[in-house]
């Protein structure tokens, strides 16, 4: 807030504020709807898949985003109300857990989007095999070591928050894994097409090879929407950091409110994006909304 309140000074820029409306409404919005792709999950014995363990995990990621930012707004909301000071030591503690839970968030939805991309690798090129590679066990015990780091680097990461070689390889991390994922979808579109030839003489290879590249697409949507959502909040963090006083960063860091925004439409474009293009999950919801009728 220091560093927002010199930018106005330095700064033709009108800080762009959200109404607390539309921030809660969105936020709970996000939560409600990853709630109940969870609950889908849960109750359809069907979806007991290491692919929707790890769409289950995204859903986690998702909601933690959406409540970071809400008790983010309520704890500014007291604060302007004279309730919280802000550099008390319970402030500061209150503070420390709140940044543990949007870097737990960040990295959540990082590592989930690289299982989720990994397993699409596997049933796409090591389709025979794949039941083999990717059983429910070992999908659980890479979502505990996944869920494990991140908790862990969240902690440690909001306690030395104002180090620089703490933040450089955090905002690292964020493009750094953007690339590898991206790398992994180049690689697996390109061969593709050779793999469906291999397969082709193998009864039900067509419908398989189809129900596949459906699944990779919905991942470069995933993909895409995570960028376009979460990229801009990143790049608010690394001039906050870098470049507070220069004008032009602190024009971009008026729409902080914003930026924030997106975050949490991220938590409800992605559950979506599961309930149109998995036919399971749409049968599941189907079900779900008629007996509670």
């Amino acid at each position: 807030e220091n560093i927002s309140d010199f930018s106005l000074n330095i700064t033709d820029c009108t800080q762009v504020v959200v109404p607390e409306e539309v921030f809660f409404t969105v936020a709970a919005a996000g939560i409600l709807e990853n709630l109940l792709v969870l609950i889908a999950v849960v109750r359809n014995k069907n979806l007991h898949l290491p692919m929707y363990f790890f769409i289950c995990s995204l859903a986690i990621s998702d909601m933690l985003g959406s409540l970071y930012k809400t008790l983010e707004n309520i704890f500014i909301i007291l604060c302007k109300m004279g309730y919280l000071t802000r550099r008390g030591d319970f402030e500061k503690k209150l503070d420390d857990a709140m940044d543990s839970m949007f870097i737990l968030s960040l990295l959540g939805s990082i590592f989930s989007l690289l299982a989720i991309a990994a397993d699409r690798y596997i049933t796409i090129f090591y389709a025979l095999r794949y039941h083999n590679i990717m059983t429910l066990r070992r999908a659980l015990v890479i979502l505990a070591i996944i869920w494990t780091f991140c908790a862990g680097s969240s902690i440690a990461i909001a306690l030395f928050s104002y180090e620089a070689a703490t933040v450089i390889p955090f905002t690292i991390l964020f493009p750094l894994m953007m690339f590898f994922i991206l790398c992994l979808y180049v690689h697996m579109f390109l061969l593709a097409r050779s793999h469906a030839k291999k397969i082709a003489s193998l009864p039900t290879s067509t419908v398989r090879q189809r129900t596949n590249m459906k699944g990779a697409i919905t991942l470069t949507i995933f993909l895409g929407v995570f960028l376009c959502c979460w990229a801009p909040f990143v790049l608010h963090i690394l001039l906050a950091r870098f470049c507070p006083h220069n004008p032009y960063c602190a024009c971009y860091m008026s729409i902080f409110h914003v930026n924030g925004t997106l975050i949490m439409c991220n938590a409800i474009i992605d559950p979506m994006i599961f309930a149109f293009r998995s036919p399971e999950l749409r049968s599941t919801f189907k079900k779900m909304f008629c007996c509670a009728r």
